[in-house]
């Protein structure tokens, strides 16, 4: 059995606090100064209930939607919940290897979860008539956690049928220069549901902050399953903050950094390709996942050399040969690349 509660801060916690955190996909470098300004003048504001029409109006204005189609919610992962609980759904599926929680969620439910697994030897590449015809509910992820696979847009949305719920987890598609293969403002895909977070490219995990894009009717459905005044105040400063024009372009050169330093990664781990790493092709995340020979002992070598990596047993699909790596600026990549050798010397 998979932990499916099994995320990648559990490895920076307790003992891993003073770690080099390459677990968790939280871009290092944030929330920016100007960012934590903002949210700490919200704080003037605490002895008033959260009012969220405004950051509602600039997530719809930001991806040209009327705010009908517009959710807010403490992060994507109550966004899964709220799924779970308020869809009628018969036959729910998740296609894996991906973020689990969607999967919990719906098991917590009381749903029983069909997999698909996309195959190694595909690249886990989408391959959409892999999925049941008779599924009502099906969550996948663009770009892919913990693969870094970008599916191509008109894959995922071959998989909308009508009576259908076709849920698009793009939490880290704004770290994909141009957000190429986005659902998300699309309004001719029958059933999408498309979630974002704002918590990886701003550093925000601890704010909770994220959002729904969908019809109005399902819209409506997931709001009377929130509790009264679900997102802060805090919250609510960042999301209005997070979506104008100077964060995105700001969110835009933190991309093309990222896919810069994803390629050095990349360079590096092909080194290490004689002694048995490979890395998923195609990698278009800030993270990658990588097989190699005894990856458990790597993955506690690592630690002791002062990296936090990602166990990818818990994911479904994978198994214990298997570790994901976020993607750092150059000067910790050149370090992790020199333990990982270290860390590969000692597991062999």
């Amino acid at each position: 059995m998979h932990d499916l509660r099994h995320h990648g801060d559990a490895e920076v916690r307790d003992d891993g606090s003073a770690l080099t955190d390459l677990a968790v996909n939280v871009r290092s470098d944030t929330p920016p100064a100007w960012l934590r300004e903002h949210i700490a003048g919200s704080l003037a504001g605490l002895a008033a209930y959260p009012d969220g029409r405004a950051a509602r109006a600039a997530v719809a204005a930001r991806h040209g939607l009327p705010v009908e189609r517009v959710l807010l919610t403490a992060g994507a992962a109550e966004a899964f919940v709220l799924l779970a609980r308020a869809l009628k759904v018969r036959r729910p599926v998740v296609v894996h290897p991906q973020f689990t929680e969607p999967e919990a969620a719906l098991r917590d439910a009381g749903h029983t979860v069909d997999r698909v697994l996309l195959r190694e030897e595909d690249g886990f590449r989408l391959d959409p008539g892999a999925v049941p015809e008779a599924a009502d509910l099906v969550v996948i992820g663009n770009p892919t956690n913990p693969t870094s696979v970008l599916h191509p847009a008109a894959a995922v949305a071959r998989l909308a049928r009508p009576g259908r719920t076709l849920v698009v987890d793009e939490a880290f598609l704004d770290a994909v220069p141009g957000e190429r293969e986005a659902l998300a403002g699309r309004t001719d895909v029958p059933g999408l549901v498309v979630l974002r977070s704002l918590t990886k490219t701003w550093g925000l995990a601890g704010l909770r902050v994220g959002y729904v894009l969908a019809g109005p009717e399902t819209i409506d459905l997931l709001a009377r399953a929130q509790p009264l005044w679900p997102v802060s105040t805090p919250a609510l400063a960042a999301a209005e903050a997070c979506v104008g024009p100077r964060a995105l372009a700001e969110a835009a050169g933190a991309a093309r950094r990222t896919a810069e330093d994803r390629s050095r990664l990349l360079t590096g781990l092909g080194g290490f390709a004689d002694r048995g790493v490979r890395a998923v092709e195609g990698a278009e995340g800030p993270f990658v996942l990588l097989r190699l020979p005894h990856a458990a002992a790597v993955r506690e070598r690592l630690r002791a050399l002062g990296f936090a990596v990602r166990r990818g047993d818990t994911f479904p699909g994978l198994d214990r040969r298997w570790l994901r790596v976020a993607v750092r600026d150059r000067g910790t990549t050149d370090a992790f690349l020199e333990a990982l050798g270290r860390a590969l010397d000692d597991a062999g």
